[in-house]
């Protein structure tokens, strides 16, 4: 019977088994600028503790579990299968071994209670979306003693109206008027630790883009921080007023009459579109 006993799980120590806490995920939604300079926060989380009313064990105060009359402590009991004898789960102490007459008020005989905790938990700097910051010990407390399990908070960053961070690169439109594009001029740009000035020179395009060194961000596990890109949009203006529209109106003739060279790739594109047709 023993050998058999070993087979089907005859095993005691029901009351002896502990079992660590189970881990926990605590979603935190934080901002570009806060993800690139890192920053202390406090977490209000509901959290499981072990009860202290009862010191976990379950028991009222002043009372303890008793052994489980049905399967003695064993945490098993046999049931006959034919010629066999096979152990099963104790369905009165659930396998603990243990019964509690007298349960916790406090726990309900649980052991456990729910209750809000504060954690102070430091975001490193250059963190991206998904990074994990783990806090050893903060996750649900251990069964029978165990160790608890640990608390992971899973990093979100909130969409930016200026850029978008592709690693620790970052990458923004920047809008250029129609004059400084042809005439070229200084612009301003903000960058995550201020402004930077940009040289736009005569003639630039929709598409051109400017690179910023060192004006990205710095991973967790890089060496350096990433760089800036600047994608220039030249921006047709709006609302005009009479008097605008017609010196527009004349520079476009002006521009009609040597049309190849102010506008190439104009010129380029329609003379394609005439040979596309011809054809």
């Amino acid at each position: 019977s023993d050998i058999f006993g070993e087979i089907f799980g005859g095993g005691r120590g029901g009351r002896s088994t502990v079992f660590r806490g189970a881990d926990l995920r605590y979603n935190l939604e934080i901002s570009l600028e806060q993800a690139a300079h890192g920053f202390d926060t406090k977490l209000r989380i509901p959290a499981m503790a072990t009860c202290e009313s009862c010191k976990g064990s379950g028991a009222r105060p002043g009372t303890a579990p008793t052994t489980c009359p049905s399967c003695r402590g064993a945490g098993q009991v046999r049931v006959s299968q034919g010629p066999f004898s096979i152990a099963q789960t104790c369905p009165r102490c659930h396998g603990s071994g243990s019964i509690i007459p007298h349960p916790c008020a406090q726990c309900a005989g649980s052991g456990r209670i729910k209750l809000q905790k504060t954690l102070s938990v430091k975001i490193p700097s250059g963190v991206d979306e998904g990074d994990r910051v783990r806090l050893s010990g903060e996750g649900e407390p251990g069964v029978n003693g165990g160790p608890p399990g640990d608390l992971y908070v899973q990093v979100h960053i909130k969409p930016h109206p200026v850029f978008t961070r592709d690693h620790d690169d970052l990458h923004c439109e920047m809008p250029v008027s129609i004059t400084s594009a042809a005439l070229g001029g200084e612009i301003a740009i903000p960058t995550l630790d201020g402004s930077a000035k940009i040289r736009v020179p005569a003639e630039t395009q929709s598409g051109k883009t400017f690179r910023l060194k060192g004006k990205g961000i710095k991973g967790v596990r890089s060496q350096a921080p990433g760089d800036l890109f600047c994608h220039v949009v030249v921006e047709t203006p709006v609302n005009l007023t009479e008097r605008q529209r017609q010196i527009l109106r004349e520079f476009d003739a002006i521009s009609q009459q040597d049309s190849a060279r102010h506008n190439p790739r104009a010129k380029g594109w329609f003379d394609k579109v005439k040979e596309f047709f011809e054809s």
